[in-house]
């Protein structure tokens, strides 16, 4: 390194040689950023400013005292003035790892704690109410891309020479998912479609898109399962996150007091042990969700038909003077304040006439299973809204006394059997479990 100062004189240039400074930074080291900062003063200077210090100036192997070097000096050249040697890292960088993806800070106001873009990926969740894996995609990213997929293999023939999917449940998801997407456009968003296998679909939008993770509710079957495992791992190669949630049950997963795998075989030993839990608040739907990511310049999609899928329209007509039913999370919700305000009327009325009131008739039902199925309505929007509606002689509470309850212990008597049900699928939809569990028991019970 030349420290000889341009046009200085020659008769000095060999002094001036003897006290270079000479820097030695060991190789072992992590790179780091050096900085210089020098006054060049005149030669007889530059001997009396060296004249009590070494001539070589080594910097310490530790890196606690590396990343910032500075050498200073004033014209005066007091003789005060010395070297000074400033750190800017820790004592050991192997405390702070670096990270290729830079840390988000925890408060999710901050705008660089949110992720660039995300998938959101509907399943049986056709709704923007009470959607946890919508809402909080909405809130941790900056642009969020709602996707739903027909799955190719949920349609034709089964092994037993069965539709898969018949036309009227296929109708009806069709009318389900074409609400969803106006429900989204109301909101600032819309819903990309595409009929293809998820696993194939996802990878390929998230990297049109770059997104930085993909948030979806779990299911429950052997094959809904298997298809959330081959999207991890796909999604894992491409280092997308997948975020999973839970939200098709009333009671949510994460609360009940065992684990899923020690979950009881039979309906009475369940509804004991959950009865007294706790029932989480709805998520109210968001008026404004984030825009859709404009990377990419994604297609919407159309929305497939009966023949698209497979299936023939003509199978539909078979069955006349069957009651319409539409799919969507608005009949949904149309329905269940219907229900409500009829189930508060029968009560009503019951209770002038100081009858029974725990059963309306041989054909009573809250008849929202088809939406409930879907996901356009969840379980508990069900309770929170029954709880607005019926009338305080029905404090709603977990039922104790199975279907004789009266009101909305009614309706929670066919939820929690609903729960029971979806748990014990969840429990043996590994192949693991199916072969070492039990088969599960349950009397009787009927669906809501």
């Amino acid at each position: 390194m030349d420290w000889k100062k341009k046009g200085a004189n020659p008769e000095v240039e060999e002094e001036e040689e003897d006290n270079q400074i000479a820097i030695t930074i060991p190789s072992s080291l992590p790179i780091a950023s050096l900085s210089l900062v020098t006054f060049f003063p005149t030669s007889t200077q530059f001997l009396r400013l060296f004249s009590h210090h070494p001539n070589k100036v080594k910097i310490p192997t530790q890196a606690s005292s590396l990343t910032h070097l500075s050498l200073s000096s004033s014209s005066s050249l007091l003789p005060s003035t010395r070297f000074s040697f400033k750190s800017t890292i820790s004592a050991n960088p192997l405390h702070s790892p670096l990270s290729i993806v830079p840390r988000r800070p925890v408060d999710p106001s901050s705008a660089a704690a949110l992720r660039r873009s995300s998938l959101v990926w509907f399943r049986n969740d056709l709704r923007v109410h009470d959607n946890e894996a919508l809402s909080s995609a909405n809130d941790e990213c900056v642009s969020v891309l709602p996707v739903y997929c027909f799955d190719p293999r949920d349609y034709g023939k089964s092994s037993s020479g069965f539709d898969k999917t018949g036309p009227f449940r296929a109708q009806f998801l069709i009318e389900s998912v074409s609400e969803l997407r106006k429900s989204l456009q109301a909101r600032g968003s819309n819903l990309v479609v595409r009929v293809g296998k998820p696993e194939a679909v996802l990878v390929e939008l998230a990297k049109e898109i770059g997104a930085d993770a993909v948030y979806a509710h779990r299911e429950v079957s052997h094959d809904e399962v298997k298809a959330e495992g081959k999207i991890e791992t796909a999604m894992k190669e491409e280092g997308v996150e997948v975020k999973y949630f839970w939200g098709s049950t009333l009671y949510h997963l994460d609360d009940l007091p065992f684990k899923i795998e020690d979950l009881p075989s039979n309906y009475g030993a369940f509804k004991d042990k959950v009865q007294k839990l706790e029932i989480r608040k709805t998520i109210a739907a968001l008026d404004q969700f984030k825009s859709l990511p404009s990377r990419g310049d994604v297609e919407l999609g159309d929305i497939p038909s009966l023949l698209d899928l497979g299936i023939s329209p003509t199978a539909r007509t078979s069955q006349e003077g069957k009651p319409t039913m539409v799919g969507g999370e608005t009949e949904a919700l149309t329905r269940l304040k219907s229900f409500a305000a009829e189930c508060q009327a029968r009560l009503s009325k019951g209770n002038q006439k100081g009858g029974n009131n725990s059963v309306f008739g041989a054909n009573f039902s809250c008849k929202i299973s088809p939406w409930l199925a879907m996901g356009s309505i969840s379980p508990r929007s069900m309770f929170d809204e029954l709880k607005k509606t019926i009338s305080a002689s029905t404090t709603p509470t977990t039922p104790r006394n199975g279907s004789g309850d009266t009101g909305l212990n009614w309706l929670m008597y066919e939820l929690l059997w609903r729960d029971f049900f979806r748990f014990i699928t969840k429990k043996y939809s590994s192949l693991k479990t199916q072969v070492e569990a039990g088969p599960a028991t349950a009397c009787t019970g009927a669906f809501a």
